[in-house]
Parts: C-alpha cells; structure tokens; sequence
C-alpha cells in the first residue's frame, strides 16, 4: 500500500486515475488531456502500474488503461478506518 500512497502523492497521476474513473483509455488519450511531454506521462502511467493502481491491456498498436479498483479500494478502506478512529478518540 506504501506505493499506492506514493503514487497518489502526485497531482498529475491522481488527475490520470480521475480520468480512468470515467472509462478505460488509450495512453494516447491520457497525454492529450496533459501539457508535459508523452515520455513524461509514460514514466506516471509505470508508476501507477508498479503501485498495481491501474492495469493496462494490449490492443493492436494502443495499449489500454484501467482502474484497478480492488486496490483502489484497499486504500480508501484504509484512510475511512484512519479517520473514523480518528474521531473516536
């Protein structure tokens, strides 16, 4: 979970896991919605990758992105637990 948290801990991967809440895209349809160069947006989609956050499927010549939402879940569950302790101490 510790990658998955330094994953998120940037704006641009958290706004391409935005973007992949609304339906599977193409790395190509990721860098479009960026002003950084597509190298750059590759190295965010790997990191996204290694924490297990999303899962991507070859298709032809596109290579597709997806939420990997078991994980996705993991990490909310964890941070709802923190914060309801939280407010029980």
């Amino acid at each position: 979970m510790n990658d998955a948290f330094k994953a998120l801990a940037d704006p641009t991967r958290r706004q391409i896991i935005t973007l992949l809440t609304e339906r599977h895209r193409s790395a190509g349809e990721i860098a479009d919605q960026f002003h950084i160069s597509k190298p750059s947006i590759s190295h965010h989609l790997n990191v996204l990758k290694q924490a297990h956050l999303i899962v991507d499927e070859r298709r032809g010549q596109h290579i597709w992105y997806t939420l990997n939402t078991r994980v996705l879940q993991e990490v909310l569950g964890w941070l709802l637990n923190v914060t309801l302790l939280s407010h029980e101490a």
